[in-house]
């Protein structure tokens, strides 16, 4: 079956999908139908590979993070850029203007974040349309999301979710914990640790139609059908997203309808509001990119030079002591005796901890103490 014959399939399920309003009667269907689009997208996505171009983009990641500029044309990505970074993109009033990534590096809180600017998204650009492909590449290896809409056209949001969604990019979320166990034969169970947002039979009825027969599979988190199907397909990227409105300067000129839908769109999502022409609120953006990340600072002490408060250690929240010794060198963590640690992580300051497992946090101030 060929890509358009798949469309068609996916169109008409899709629509049909619509027209079906949910509740527990109709769960089952749709849940089923849910479950053939998934399985017709795979298909797709399998004979668009066999298809597609041996050329694309190619972005070496640097830096302590890698954020990206997603938008559609027009909504100054390029200006965006070359006001949080030392990138100098092409600025003009006209689409397109960014034919290809442009990488620039913004320098915060003593962490170097790589920015990059991508071709501007058009509507089927999961598809492929307009090199989305190569554009949504790039995006699925970021560490964040920085989606930037134009202050005339809000509404252009929904759109964009939607095409990173059709990209299988799920943003502002964390992965479910599912543990699927396939075996050879026995059926399908499964086991909810915690009540879910849809019936039990609904998941064994995707489960099914997805060819996963014999399987026992237990859920930590209160699921819905949308996300059992993410999970059984297994291709999803889990990515941090931050809302910038641009244009900002030019608020005065909006209607009362366009101002009215402004406010009740802040009220929502609360995003970064900005004018880039003007510098308006740059730092504050810098700031929240910063802080979505989850970045914090290590600093290192010794007995002879003392705190070394220049040139910390960059890592993620939720890192350990074993990562900070191995940002030093991998002796930190073979001859690894004991440390002391000044900061937020500890119960009071200079604390002996014998354990690399340790989690540390933001601005804490290490000892290392070595066999």
């Amino acid at each position: 079956m060929g890509g358009k014959e798949i469309q068609l399939q996916i169109d008409e399920i899709e629509k049909e999908l619509t027209s079906v309003k949910y509740n527990k009667k109709t769960q089952f269907a749709i849940g089923l139908m849910k479950a053939k689009i998934a399985k017709l997208k795979g298909k797709a996505e399998t004979s668009a590979s066999k298809k597609a171009f041996s050329y694309g983009f190619s972005i070496k990641k640097s830096g302590h993070a890698t954020v990206v500029l997603v938008g559609f044309p027009s909504v100054g990505k390029s200006t965006v850029l070359n006001k949080i970074t030392n990138a100098k993109s092409t600025v003009a009033a006209y689409e397109f203007t960014t034919l290809k990534p442009v990488p620039g590096i913004m320098k915060y809180n003593d962490a170097n974040i790589q920015i990059i600017d991508v071709p501007g998204i058009i509507y089927g650009a999961a598809s492929g349309k307009g090199r989305g492909k190569e554009v949504i590449s790039i995006m699925r290896n970021s560490d964040l999301l920085l989606i930037l809409l134009d202050i005339y056209h809000i509404e252009h949001y929904d759109a964009l979710i939607n095409e990173i969604n059709e990209a299988n990019i799920r943003t502002n979320k964390k992965k479910p914990k599912v543990i699927i166990t396939k075996r050879e034969k026995g059926g399908l169970t499964i086991n909810p640790v915690v009540p879910l947002k849809c019936d039990v039979g609904v998941l064994k009825t995707i489960a099914k139609e997805l060819r996963l027969i014999n399987a026992d599979i237990t859920i930590y988190d209160p699921i819905d059908e949308d996300e059992f199907i993410d999970v059984i397909e297994g291709n999803r990227e889990y990515i941090p997203s931050l809302i910038v409105i641009n244009k900002y300067d030019q608020y005065k000129f909006l209607d009362d309808v366009q101002k009215k839908e402004l406010m009740d769109f802040v009220s929502k999502n609360h995003p970064v509001i900005i004018s880039a022409t003007d510098n308006y609120n740059i730092d504050e953006l810098k700031k929240e990119i910063f802080e979505k990340l989850e970045l914090i600072r290590i600093f290192t002490k010794d007995k002879i030079k003392g705190v070394d408060m220049k040139e910390p250690i960059i890592l993620r929240k939720g890192s350990t002591l074993k990562e900070v010794g191995l940002n030093l060198h991998k002796e930190f963590v073979v001859k690894f005796k004991f440390c002391k640690i000044w900061g937020k992580s500890t119960k009071f300051d200079g604390q002996v901890f014998r354990d690399l497992s340790h989690k540390v946090e933001d601005r804490d101030i290490i000892e290392f103490f070595l066999n």
